[in-house]
């Protein structure tokens, strides 16, 4: 599914994945969250289309898709509109890159190398909205630094 598409009258924003999925799945999502100390395990980019982008690992890496947000398990933050056409057109020049499992292993494991052509959700995230060092970025610390600008 190409991310290009209308922009009119609604915000763009990150939602963060508070929930817990059932089987392998909702022990990843709790290990993220145990090692990062925080209470997400995956974030998407939402445009004001109400596509949303990131990397998933269930989904084979970088894509857009349709997600119906239930407020009990994602928490959002805005993000300024002038951001959106750059970040949509990171996501859409990315689109199909494969899920860097190893990169997200990285986070448990310091000493595992970055892989440029692969990305994990807050990476991809990050990247499209052009933060430094993209790599560096789990859900919870990508949380805490938008937290910091937006005060």
């Amino acid at each position: 599914m190409s991310g290009l598409g209308s922009s009119k009258g609604r915000v763009v924003k990150i939602a963060f994945y508070k929930g817990t999925r059932a089987g392998w799945a909702g022990l990843y999502n709790r290990l993220v969250r145990w090692f990062e100390r925080g209470k997400y395990s995956h974030c998407e980019l939402v445009f004001s289309d109400g596509i949303s982008a990131s990397s998933s690992f269930l989904d084979g890496g970088v894509r857009f898709k349709r997600i119906e947000y239930d407020p009990a398990r994602w928490d959002f933050v805005d993000v300024p509109d002038a951001m959106e056409l750059r970040a949509r057109l990171w996501f859409t020049s990315h689109e199909g890159a494969k899920y860097d499992v190893m990169g997200n292993v990285r986070f448990f494991f310091g000493w595992m190398p970055d892989n440029r052509n692969k990305w994990f959700c807050s990476e991809a995230v990050a990247a499209a909205l052009a933060m430094p060092d993209p790599w560096r970025y789990g859900p919870n610390l990508l949380w805490a630094s938008l937290q910091e600008k937006i005060k």
